[in-house]
């Protein structure tokens, strides 16, 4: 994920905080709002009852590379909040709660979106 796919600034988080829809299930909390750009930015929020630094860094990358599987619709901010027990899941419930809570939001792009049937 590129610098200009991070969200970073807490004023950007807040703000989506604050105006972002949000969706969930029993791993992560997703907020997502439009940002008027080309491309989406994520960023993830994981405290400190999800555990140490490890368990936190883990969830993390986890996060980032189940972002990085899906391909996403560009213009939105989007941050994603871990719920305790996904410190205890593995990738593919981490990826498959991810790729849900995008599907839900209407953010993911879709392989054959725009093909002809029997081209």
């Amino acid at each position: 994920m590129g610098k200009l796919q991070r969200l970073t600034r807490n004023a950007d988080f807040q703000q989506v905080y604050k105006k972002g829809l949000s969706y969930l299930d029993h791993l992560l909390v997703m907020r997502a709002m439009p940002n008027g750009q080309p491309v989406s930015r994520f960023g993830f929020s994981v405290g400190r009852r999800i555990g140490g630094a490890v368990s936190r860094n883990r969830v993390k990358r986890l996060l980032r590379e189940g972002i990085r599987q899906e391909k996403t619709k560009g213009g939105w901010d989007i941050v994603f909040i871990a719920r305790t027990p996904v410190a205890t899941a593995g990738f593919q419930q981490v990826r498959f709660s991810v790729h849900h809570l995008l599907e839900r939001a209407r953010i993911v792009e879709h392989e054959n979106a725009g093909t002809v049937v029997g081209e």
